[in-house]
């Protein structure tokens, strides 16, 4: 990874590294925790950064589909202990009525984040978190469709894996809507880059 700072335009987004979704959480994501070395690396490139929490009542529909997670208020909801936090200009709650999943941050009901951005005359975003395969890519094809460039950080993301290879197929989701992969030091960039085929 290069150790460039990024314009007033580009943001970096974390998604939903909480608790429950790292190692001994609800619904833990293999190696969820090994992501925040490589997204504390990340942050103080950037002049905005912003966060997003998954922050669900307990009676949430969305625990028909899913073990109860991130309920607002536990342990379970809070940031992961260790992620730098401290630099976080803007915390996205999603998922907080008890008929939303609320997956991605541009459904936070607590901030219009696409006018948010567009407020700050913010074009890009670097996106990073949990995830893969729910999240992010939820956060990532948003973006996408409210013409925001992306770039996901490969090695700031991780996959749930419900199905074996979910993780994968969520990242050739992003790279086919258009958003570039970046931050893997073993395939840098090689999953696309706009404009190749």
């Amino acid at each position: 990874m290069s150790h460039e700072r990024f314009g007033l335009d580009t943001a970096l987004l974390v998604v939903d590294v909480q608790n429950d979704f790292c190692p001994g959480g609800a619904l833990a994501v293999a190696g969820g925790d090994a992501i925040i070395p490589v997204i504390n690396a990340w942050i103080p490139r950037f002049a905005t950064v912003l966060a997003s929490r998954d922050w669900h009542p307990p009676d949430s529909v969305h625990f028909t589909s899913w073990p109860p997670h991130c309920v607002a208020g536990t342990v379970g909801a809070q940031f992961r202990a260790g992620l730098d936090t401290g630099r976080f200009l803007l915390i996205l709650d999603k998922g907080t009525g008890d008929v939303d999943d609320g997956y991605s941050a541009f459904e936070a009901t607590n901030e219009n984040l696409g006018n948010w951005l567009r407020g700050r005359d913010i074009e890009q975003l670097y996106i990073c978190g949990l995830a893969t395969d729910y999240c992010v890519l939820r956060t990532v094809l948003d973006a996408l469709r409210l013409g925001f460039g992306v770039t996901v950080v490969r090695d700031g993301i991780a996959a749930v894996e419900v199905n074996p290879g979910d993780g994968q197929r969520a990242l050739e989701a992003m790279a086919a809507a258009g958003a570039l992969v970046t931050g893997d030091s073993r395939t840098c960039c090689n999953i696309c880059n706009r404009g190749q085929s």
